[in-house]
């Protein structure tokens, strides 16, 4: 094993790795402190990433969805680029994993892209036109698309409540749909968009398991990679899809202001994977989803009041009954890998104490 691969990145350690600290050792107040800070830090650029991202893409002067899609893959090939020299500038302060160009990787790394690539260009075309406000119901089922492959291609089975879950989502999702197109804001490409995105999702969740082997298991590389084949595969995309042409036609193309909007929308993409690993790290995978549902609600409240529109009471309940289903999968998830991962003598004492306390 070489040097390279022993040397962890200070942000790595920071957003995976196990504190060298107890919790009996740290004051609750603090501990609260620490949790409360990554919490909202997550929640602020989350939220800000998706209202930035639809600013960008609701220009009716730049029709060119894809392209900014590509400029922020861009920007996140540049962020690792620059971390890495900082790295081999202040080693004692910044470490990074090597970047060099290997051809193979990127090879192996390619499947993992196509879905990727599918993944941001269809969540992004689903929040241009639908917004932010039906952004969180019409990007809903990727749940049930996890549910269905895990079953088609893993042949997983789900449990009854599980899909019990499931149903509530889709159960919200059709009444979000039909809600919407009361109203008379319902677009149907941005509903397709979204369906199509919540299937990309689930992919690219299995793909990436599949192919962190090939990086080491650093998640650092495999943005890198993936981002760099992305970069080159959207290219094409931009000339075929005409958007070159209405990028050369844009008026505010030499403002600096829309180029520093540009930057900084990649800089929230870049960054969303950091704050995601730091807040599982100081809470679990399980309050991490949780928290991800509440986010989704505050999301959806701060568009609504944003654009002064007006929602029906079905409207709601659309959206209530999506982040309650997605809450309640994530716990019933939750509860089931616990029982699988507690041993079976531990079982077998439980299932006689619960006995023994029914008959009391």
């Amino acid at each position: 094993m070489n040097r390279s691969q022993l040397k962890r990145s200070r942000i790595l350690k920071m957003a995976f790795s196990e504190s060298t600290r107890s919790d009996k050792d740290e004051p609750f107040i603090l501990k609260a402190s620490k949790i409360a800070a990554v919490v909202a830090l997550y929640w602020f650029i989350s939220i800000s990433m998706v209202f930035l991202n639809n600013y960008l893409l609701d220009s009716k002067e730049l029709d060119a969805p894809v392209f900014i899609t590509f400029f922020q893959c861009v920007v996140s090939v540049g962020l690792c680029w620059i971390l890495h020299f900082l790295s081999k500038l202040c080693p004692g302060f910044v470490d990074f994993p090597s970047l060099k160009f290997d051809f193979r990787v990127s090879r192996e790394v390619l499947p993992l892209t196509v879905v990727f690539i599918g993944m941001i260009t269809f969540n992004n075309l689903c929040l241009k036109y639908v917004g932010v406000a039906f952004y969180t119901v019409g990007r809903s089922l990727s749940t049930v698309f996890n549910v269905l492959l895990s079953y088609a291609v893993l042949k997983q089975t789900t449990s009854f409540y599980a899909v019990l879950c499931c149903g509530v989502i889709l159960g919200g999702f059709w009444l979000g749909v039909d809600q919407e197109s009361v109203a008379g804001s319902l677009s149907w490409t941005g509903v397709v968009f979204g369906v199509i995105a919540s299937l990309c999702v689930s992919l690219n969740a299995i793909y990436t398991k599949k192919v962190m082997p090939v990086v080491d298991g650093n998640i650092w590389k495999l943005s890198y990679y993936n981002n760099l084949n992305a970069s080159v595969l959207f290219i094409p995309l931009i000339v075929v899809l005409g958007e070159l042409k209405s990028l050369l036609e844009f008026n505010r193309l030499t403002h600096l202001h829309f180029w520093g909007m540009m930057i900084l929308g990649g800089v929230f993409g870049f960054a969303i994977g950091y704050v995601t690993g730091l807040q599982i790290k100081f809470t679990s995978p399980l309050t991490h989803n949780v928290s991800g549902t509440a986010k989704s609600c505050a999301q959806t409240v701060l568009a609504v009041i944003y654009s002064a529109s007006s929602k029906s009471a079905l409207w709601w309940t659309s959206n209530m009954m999506v982040l309650a289903g997605s809450f309640a999968y994530t716990w019933v998830k939750g509860l089931e890998m616990k029982k699988v991962q507690m041993p079976p003598e531990t079982q077998t004492t439980s299932t006689q104490k619960s006995k023994e306390d029914s008959a009391v």
